[in-house]
């Protein structure tokens, strides 16, 4: 089975095995996320990112970037990425935040966007994957270890050639 799902429980594999042999794997996304996100572009990315960080994360760094990058491969396990960029600039050390987005999330759930987008807001507090950077994500996002598990999903979907809306 696909690597993002090699640490999953063996009946949880078997399920997943069975919705792919079964053809069954987009009807069971659709379902969940009948509909996709309508974040276009950059800015409107810009905009639904601030509207998370100012409902979750308000005392944290600013992000001087925000932007959907079609350089991001998600077969590298980069769905989105947040890096801390430190400059000299006139004997003064600065530091930026950026959070750049997969393209390949364009066209998906809102539900996968903001799971995403959780993360990588996230890392600005906690920049390791241990239990205060999940305990973090789930105050955020109540359902957040099952959108991820279903975004996982969908990437799967999509390495089988298929997408969820056309």
């Amino acid at each position: 089975i696909h690597k993002s799902l090699k640490t999953s429980p063996p009946p949880l594999i078997g399920q997943v095995e069975a919705l792919i042999q079964n053809e069954h794997l987009a009807r069971y996304l659709i379902e969940r996320c009948p509909e996709p996100h309508k974040v276009a572009n950059d800015s409107d990315l810009r905009d639904y990112v601030m509207s998370l960080k100012n409902q979750h994360m308000k005392q944290s760094q600013p992000l001087s970037k925000i932007i959907y990058d079609s350089k991001l491969h998600v077969v590298h396990n980069a769905l989105g990425l947040h890096s801390y960029v430190a400059r000299n600039q006139g004997g003064k050390l600065k530091t930026k935040n950026e959070l750049r987005v997969s393209a390949v999330f364009k066209k998906t759930p809102e539900a996968f966007l903001n799971m995403i987008v959780v993360h990588e807001l996230a890392h600005l507090k906690e920049k390791e994957h241990n239990k205060a950077f999940y305990r973090l994500c789930n105050n955020m996002l109540v359902d957040y270890h099952q959108l991820e598990l279903d975004m996982r999903l969908y990437l799967i979907l999509l390495e089988l050639g298929e997408s969820l809306y056309g």
